[in-house]
């Protein structure tokens, strides 16, 4: 007895050996991701990090202080509107899920054809049609514009991320393409605020000097305070005609990205996955989605940082500019901040190998902190503001980095855990991706009317009391708590490497079994 068992053990290894050696025999063929491909891949994230982070630093500023919106009517604008763009990603989602194959795959299609209304849309969106419009033309022009640009957007950007999936390789390569689309967002992060801020922030500082030399004039009706009323209003026109030539430069940057996307990347099949249309219906595949428990504690993780991180970031122009006196300088503090940033990625990237992903996003985002406790201590001390941007920029790469990381794991989980359950990645990144914006509008538009009701003044030069405070409880204290929330959240987060690990071991295990199954029916 105990001789027939011993064989059927050595039986049972020496099977899962075989399927081990087909498996490692097959794989070669279709594992590791070449540069060129990783490179192409990353180049075709960087539109919508060029477009959204432009929004974030200047939609506002721009509203408040160049179209001169009421602060009711831009904050309802910037939290419909990211609530818009927040709504339409599961939808698009499940369109890309639904949809089949073609020639030059099933994701690329999306991207491609949406590339050009995106592009349109964004140009639209930072012209202004008139010198003096009425509040209600005002509203639904930008309204209109900024659903319309982050539709497209979104039909651009959630097929992309769900790419990363179908790329081939193993998990590290997935990482290490991870880490490549990262290093290139960050440094289009700081490629759109270079060139965005550059080219309206001469104009932006112009207005702070003007605006400075009219608080210091004691007399309010001379011929002086004319020549500034004047000057004021050639700065704006020169500052409106500015946002339009940087969205026309970000639009030519978006297409050929695009392009570059296009010609340099080619979907491969992933194990438990056939890019296929999926085969349920939308409700009964989100009802799986998020009912995920590791995908939950990832969102919510990412949703409380994604809050705190642009929440700091739609007010920091404001802060500058009315709290801090440095309002000539931010768009270099912006610059400093993201190019610590793109330096900081392959750090981040080494620390994900060596101590894993869970701690080093522990790590990452508690070096916010501190940065964000000094900036909003101290005024008009350029030395110290240029250090907190750095430390700053060095955390802002742990958020770009490491839940982008982490979702592939979470998502090979569940492809694991539900094998009969396929080719809903689509649903998955697009949720993420949902998360994501609405926590952004929800930071800026809880911005804007917190400054509204604190009494804000559009395009005025000097503001009171109350709006000065509300601009520095909402860049510090309040990201603060939102980060300590995150990071309560990610201490339960269930995958750790040795997990991670498993995930990897079932999935090669999968792969192996469908293989032999694809030999038996080739055979018969």
């Amino acid at each position: 007895m105990a001789d027939n068992n011993g064989e059927a053990l050595d039986h049972q290894e020496g099977h899962s050996t075989d399927c081990a050696t087909k498996y490692e025999n097959k794989q070669p063929k279709s594992t590791g991701i070449p540069l060129s491909t990783k490179l192409c891949y990353a180049i075709g994230g960087m539109p919508y990090q060029m477009t959204s982070n432009a929004k974030g630093f200047f939609m506002q500023i721009f509203l408040l202080d160049v179209v001169k919106m009421g602060a009711s009517y831009a904050a309802i604008i910037l939290f419909l509107g990211r609530a818009w763009d927040a709504i339409t990603d599961p939808l698009i989602g499940y369109a890309v899920s639904k949809s089949g194959r073609t020639r030059i795959g099933k994701l690329i299609p999306w991207i491609v054809f949406s590339m050009p209304l995106g592009v349109l849309s964004y140009t639209m969106l930072w012209y202004t049609p008139q010198d003096t419009m009425s509040p209600a033309f005002s509203f639904y022009w930008y309204f209109a514009w900024c659903c319309l640009f982050d539709t497209f957007m979104s039909c651009y950007h959630v097929p992309y991320s769900s790419l990363n999936m179908f790329l081939g390789g193993n998990d590290r390569d997935r990482d290490s393409a991870t880490g490549y689309r990262m290093g290139m967002e960050i440094f289009a992060t700081l490629a759109g605020a270079a060139i965005q801020g550059q080219i309206v922030g001469v104009h932006h500082a112009k207005r702070s000097q003007v605006c400075r030399t009219q608080n210091n004039t004691n007399v309010s009706i001379n011929n002086n305070t004319t020549d500034l009323q004047g000057e004021i209003s050639i700065n704006l026109y020169n500052t409106r005609r500015a946002y339009v030539t940087a969205a026309l430069i970000l639009g030519m940057l978006y297409f050929l990205c695009c392009l570059v996307l296009f010609l340099g990347v080619k979907e491969k099949l992933a194990p438990l996955s056939k890019l296929d249309s999926m085969n349920m219906p939308y409700l009964t595949g989100m009802k799986m989605v998020v009912c995920h428990i590791p995908y939950v504690k990832l969102v919510f993780g990412f949703l409380f940082a994604s809050l705190a991180f642009q929440m700091a970031q739609g007010n920091f122009a404001l802060f500058c500019t009315h709290a801090a006196d440095m309002g000539a300088y931010f768009q270099h503090l912006v610059l400093i901040l993201l190019t610590a940033a793109t330096f900081s990625t392959p750090l981040w990237q080494t620390l994900l190998v060596k101590l894993g992903k869970k701690t080093t996003i522990f790590i990452g985002l508690s070096t916010y902190i501190p940065s964000l406790i000094v900036i909003s201590l101290v005024r008009s001390n350029l030395p110290i503001f240029v250090i907190m941007s750095v430390l700053a920029g060095t955390s802002l790469a742990a958020l770009y980095l490491l839940p982008w990381s982490m979702l592939p794991d979470v998502v090979d989980d569940f492809k694991v855990k539900n094998p009969s359950c396929q080719d809903l990645e689509p649903l998955f990144y697009s949720c993420f991706v949902f998360f994501n914006k609405f926590g952004g509008g929800m930071a800026v538009g809880v911005s804007t009317l917190v400054l509204h009701f604190a009494g804000y003044q559009p395009g005025a030069c000097k503001h009171n009391s109350a709006v000065i405070y509300s601009l520095r409880m909402l860049f510090a204290p309040v990201p603060i708590c939102l980060l300590l929330l995150s990071l309560v959240v990610f201490y339960f987060y269930p995958i750790n490497e040795e997990r991670r690990q498993e995930i990897q071991m079932a999935l090669k295990k999968a792969g192996a079994e469908n293989d032999d199954k694809g030999e038996e029916l080739s055979m018969k």
